[in-house]
């Protein structure tokens, strides 16, 4: 599909101060309607195509984790190998409201992430985004999660530990079965509420803090969930010294070139959304760098 032909995804979603303050307080919030179905129809058939052509090329993703391989097609980046891909995940629509609910004047990209969760895919374990990111721990990064099918309750809904990300980090445990367990009993100890997400439209979507406490439930259907995720972090901010072996392999990856102390801003992390700059950016115009190839 040429790029050029698919919806802009530049108008606004107004996100009232209520909405704000929930994400703020809680760490996380559900929007619906974020895109609508015939915009979500559109990108999933670039989604799908870019995942699999990727997959072809390159082999699937290799899994930091076992357990990833139990339950995921995926592919990340794809906004760097595909301009259709690309006007999605740049969509300022979505980086407005990814600074909105932070409460930032810009945000850059970090990495999109199309995860598909296969049928009777396991559980994701409880797990903190930030652990893997090679960024200060005050860094303001927030994941969009947007299904681009209809999500039924058994399909592996989103389930977060509300008010965690005040927290800050809760300990060296990438997601395993071993996070899982600490996290699970660290929620109950502390009494955080837990919430799930539930059944969501096609084009609804979350939005998580880095260190809020999140999980998936397994797909217990016989579709495929297909999501699309974009993951953003406030602009001027530094890169912070890698601690562990997978901050060290995403420095490498996700900000290339990029040392400890140098701005999060190399050519994959481009500024996709800044309030400085909103008055001489119009809402209709195309997507910077956008071209029609495919």
């Amino acid at each position: 599909m040429e790029a050029s032909t698919l919806p802009e995804l530049e108008s606004p979603y107004a996100v009232s101060d209520a909405q704000k303050s929930e994400y703020r307080k809680n760490g996380h919030i559900r929007l619906d309607g974020v895109a609508s179905r015939q915009e979500v129809e559109a990108y999933r058939e670039v989604v799908q195509e870019t995942v699999e052509q990727l997959n072809a090329e390159e082999g699937p993703f290799k899994e930091r984790e076992e357990f990833y391989s139990q339950a995921f097609l995926q592919q990340m980046n794809l906004w760097v190998h595909d301009e259709a891909a690309k006007r999605f995940t740049l969509a300022k629509r979505f980086a407005k409201l990814a600074a909105d609910l932070m409460d930032v004047d810009g945000v850059r990209i970090y990495h999109d992430h199309a995860v598909f969760k296969v049928p009777d895919g396991r559980q994701t374990p409880w797990h903190q985004d930030h652990y893997y990111w090679p960024l200060s721990d005050t860094c303001p990064m927030v994941t969009m999660w947007m299904p681009l099918v209809d999500v039924t309750a058994d399909m592996g809904s989103m389930v977060f530990a509300s008010e965690s990300h005040r927290i800050g980090s809760l300990g060296a445990f990438p997601i395993s079965d071993e996070s899982e367990q600490v996290f699970k009993d660290y929620i109950e100890k502390h009494g955080l509420p837990v919430v799930e997400t539930g059944a969501m439209k096609a084009g609804d979507a979350t939005f998580h803090d880095s260190w809020a406490l999140h999980s998936a439930l397994g797909n217990q259907s016989g579709n495929m969930r297909e999501v699309m995720t974009v993951i953003y972090m406030a602009d001027n901010f530094r890169v912070s010294r890698a601690v562990n072996d997978y901050q060290q392999d995403d420095l490498a990856r996700w900000l290339p070139g990029a040392k400890p102390g140098d701005l999060a801003a190399t050519r994959l992390n481009p500024l996709v959304y800044s309030e400085l700059k909103r008055q001489s950016w119009s809402w209709s115009r195309p997507m910077p760098g956008t071209k029609s190839a495919r």
